[in-house]
């Protein structure tokens, strides 16, 4: 294996899960897509690179050099910097400058790198700075609440924190939940029924674009031949 991995989940409101990994040799893999952004903590030859990543709109392929240590911050739905609004860097990244070896300029201010163990009270500095904040809306919305608001309204405000519409988050949650139950053994034509595509040809779209396989290769076991 050429990328090792840990991940784990979060207590924070506005983190979803945090992983640290290091890169044994070159390699590369089929990404999916993701709705979510990430801050990622890149350190390779002694130089440390902070990125922001921006939600992926479709699948593709990540490439990675060996000898490198990444830490992944991957944050909450509805959880963006104001400053910064996500559907600014929808599949792009932005490279934040240095500081120190350890420390990088964010808003004026030069922030201490976080490591595994303390990204939680790093990100509740950011978020008592007000350079990281949370729309309640979206995570209502996203649980089936129908908050007051006007269509575009709603819309403006998806975009602004996730970068998204809520139907591109619809259909990239339900293209991994098609792949989850394939490759737990559902049917195709099954999956199909249960998660109202239109026929095997709309499902194999989607999981194309959100993905990156058909649905013949999300069967148990192909993915590894």
């Amino acid at each position: 294996m050429s990328l090792v991995y840990e991940e784990r989940s979060s207590d924070s409101p506005f983190i979803e899960t945090v992983t640290r990994g290091f890169t044994v040799c070159d390699g590369s893999t089929v990404r999916p897509a993701e709705s979510h952004w990430h801050m990622v903590f890149v350190k390779h030859s002694g130089i440390q690179q902070l990125l922001v990543v921006g939600p992926l709109t479709a699948s593709g392929i990540a490439s990675w050099g060996k000898d490198a240590e990444i830490l992944w911050v991957k944050f909450k739905l509805g959880t963006f910097m104001p400053h910064l609004p996500t559907r600014r860097f929808v599949n792009a990244e932005i490279a934040l400058p240095g500081a120190t070896s350890q420390s990088f300029w964010l808003r004026g201010s030069a922030w201490q790198i976080p490591d595994f163990e303390n990204v939680e009270p790093f990100v509740k500095r950011l978020a008592h700075d007000g350079i990281l904040v949370t729309d309640p809306v979206i995570p209502a919305v996203l649980q089936g609440h129908s908050p007051d608001l006007a269509a575009r309204t709603l819309r403006h405000r998806f975009l602004s924190a996730t970068g998204m519409s809520r139907t591109q988050i619809w259909q990239y949650e339900r293209a991994q939940r098609a792949a989850e139950m394939l490759q737990n053994g559902k049917l195709i034509l099954d999956t199909v029924d249960e998660l109202g595509y239109f026929d095997q040809a709309h499902l194999t779209r989607a999981l194309k674009r959100w993905v990156g396989h058909t649905p013949a290769e999300m069967r148990p076991g192909r993915q590894n031949k």
